[in-house]
This record gives C-alpha cells, structure tokens and sequence, in this order.
C-alpha cells in the first residue's frame, strides 16, 4: 500500500521512521516478550523509556537542571486551565496576548479561574493575520505570567520572535511549532505542547515548568490539576499515557538522529520558502493575507479565487496523494501544514502539484 502525503494539522504526520521502529517491536518490546502497550508502568523496561524521553525533550531543547519536563495527559487543552489553576492566586491577574483562535480559548478558561486581561489582540474582522509588535503590547509588569500561542494553526500566523516581558514569566503553548526552531528558553516560566503535532501521536502534552514556578504553584488543587503531583512523581503518578510516551520517544531520536533542532529549522526554512515563493509569484492565483515577517512556518495557509476552485484544489489533490490539505472548518481556504515529519522532497511535491493545478486552472 502506498502512503499519502499527510498535510493534516493534527493528529499529524509521524516520521516513517518512527513508525517502522515502533512496528519491529510492537509485538516483542525489548525480548520482553509482550508489547509496549501491554508493559506496567512500573516495569524496569517502560522506566527506561519513560525517562529517556524526559532527557531527550531536555537534551534538544537546551534546558537545564532548573526545568521540569512533565509528560501528562489531557493535551494542550487541559493545560488552558492547568495554567491559571496553578499560578493565578486572588490576588494575581495574568496577560494574554490574543493572536488566534487557541489563545482565545485559553484567555476564555484562565477568566473561569481567575482574573486574566487581554494585553494585546491583532484580531480584525474575525480574522488574524499579525502578530504583535512589542510597541502595542499593555503588559502589566505585576502579572503573574504573561501567555503567548507561539504558532496558530488556523490563521497560520507565528511569534518569529518572542516578547519581552521583563521579570514577568512567559507561558507559552507550542503544540504546533515545538522542536521547530532554537530559541532561548530562559524567559519562559512554562512551555506546554500537545504531541500531535511534532512530537508524536495524541493523547499526550509535554509540559516544561522552570523550578522557581513550581514553588510558587497554588496549594489546596485537586491531586492531578497540580504540577508539582506530576513533578514530585516523575509524571509518574498515576498511570501514564505510555504508548504515546513511546512514541514520542521514537519521534525524538528521530530528531536527534538527523541533527537536533538546528537541522529541523534549517529544513522547515527551506519548505515554507518553497510554497510561499510559489504563493507570491502566482500573480494571484493563490493568495496568503498574512502579514509578510509573521507567517507561519508550520501552516501555510492561502485561498484560490474561488471556493469552487478550493474544492478543486482539495479534491484533486488528494486524488494525487495529498491528504489533509482543506482549511479549518472555521476559516475554509487551504492549509499545508509543514512539520517536522512532512520532509523536503514531500513539500517539492506539493509544490509541483500546485505549479501544475494553476496551470491547468488559471
């Protein structure tokens, strides 16, 4: 059976790679003589997977002795309310700075919890299409946290680079761009990821929470809403998400083994260039509205002239290989999403597809 090009946004394309060395032993993990999935927790073999990947995440992303990373499930979802729970107190407010539709849904539950203001919003018309610049951020400097999405899938616009919020801590969710690109983490106090996106498959998000932030979590939450529950237990407080811990640990040491981080920036420069140089000299025929130094190099996002002839471009797209290229329900167009997994010669590809549909159809 021949495998498609997967462009969905999520649960999104794993490294082939990967998925073949999570088949040779899917039925004997390690001679144990069972499956991964069918290994206790508790179990010396599944120990040494769950604690590699916690060395992994922190080996790849450069953090240091002073960082948590906590392997939990509920996805980044869950965390839009694990947030506040933890850092807002009755006296604290916290910063949002409203960039697309997923920190409108995380401003929306940090208000359930406590109180949350909107220091900046690029939303006009009901769409996104900037990031903010640092001049129109109101950011105040006793928020206890100030919470950025630092891609949006949707909307396909990305933080290229992050705010600066004095001693105030970033929190940021990085579902759709983590191990993407080097950055410095120092600023950020937490940084949340679901895995379905460029870590592994779902049911999981890796969550990185700096020392001094667990100390001043909220005490009295219920058991499992608390970072320092997971912290104090290695994530290992209740049983896990194992299978997908595994999986994202085969996605890891697929990232190291090509070259780390820099070697996926590197790749993912090339890709967006790529389909948003064959946007730009389409004279039109495809059109991206995203401010130029904020588009996203994990979602392309762009419309054809007409919605008809989006159904065209879905429709024979697939027909040859290329699946999960429709725009979110919510805002139609086309997307392309360009992880990590989706390699080079796959995005050349799409890009021959789209040369050879405007010629057809323009």
């Amino acid at each position: 059976m021949a495998r498609l090009h997967n462009y969905y946004a999520g649960p999104a394309a794993l490294p082939l790679e990967a998925l073949e060395a999570a088949r040779e032993e899917l039925l004997d993990f390690q001679g144990s003589g069972v499956s991964v999935m069918e290994t206790s927790h508790r179990s010396k073999e599944y120990d040494e997977v769950h604690n590699e990947t916690i060395s992994l995440v922190k080996e790849l992303m450069g953090l240091g002795d002073n960082y948590k990373v906590l392997l939990l499930q509920g996805g980044a979802s869950l965390q839009f309310a694990m947030v506040p729970m933890n850092l807002l107190g009755p006296d604290a407010s916290a910063d949002y700075l409203l960039t697309g539709s997923w920190s409108q849904k995380a401003i929306k539950e940090a208000k359930i919890i406590g109180t949350a203001r909107i220091a900046a919003n690029t939303e006009q018309d009901g769409v996104f299409t900037s990031i903010p610049k640092q001049g129109q951020l109101d950011l105040d400097p006793k928020a206890a946290y100030c919470h950025i999405t630092s891609n949006n899938t949707i909307f396909g616009t990305q933080w290229r680079s992050f705010p600066d919020t004095g001693a105030v801590p970033l929190v940021g969710d990085m579902s759709s761009d983590i191990l993407s690109r080097k950055f410095d983490p120092t600023p950020f106090g937490i940084i949340y990821a679901g895995a379905q996106k460029n870590l592994g498959p779902a049911g999981l998000a890796v969550v990185i929470v700096r020392k001094d932030i667990l100390e001043k979590c909220n005490k009295g939450l219920p058991t499992l809403l608390s970072y320092n529950t997971h912290a104090d237990k290695n994530s290992l407080f209740n049983t896990p998400p194992s299978f997908t811990i595994y999986m994202v640990n085969k996605v890891l040491n697929w990232v190291k083994g090509r070259g780390g981080i820099e070697a996926m920036e590197k790749e993912n420069t090339q890709k967006a260039e790529l389909i948003y140089g064959t946007i730009d000299g389409s004279n039109g025929f495809y059109k991206n509205t995203i401010a130029l130094e904020d588009r996203s190099q994990m979602n392309v996002v762009f419309r054809l002239t007409t919605e008809e002839l989006e159904k065209k471009f879905v429709a024979d797209g697939l027909a040859a290989g290329f699946l999960g290229i429709k725009g979110h329900r919510s805002v139609g167009g086309i997307r392309v999403s360009i992880y990590n997994a989706n390699t080079l010669d796959s995005v050349k590809d799409v890009v021959a597809f789209m040369k050879e549909f405007m010629a057809k159809n323009g």
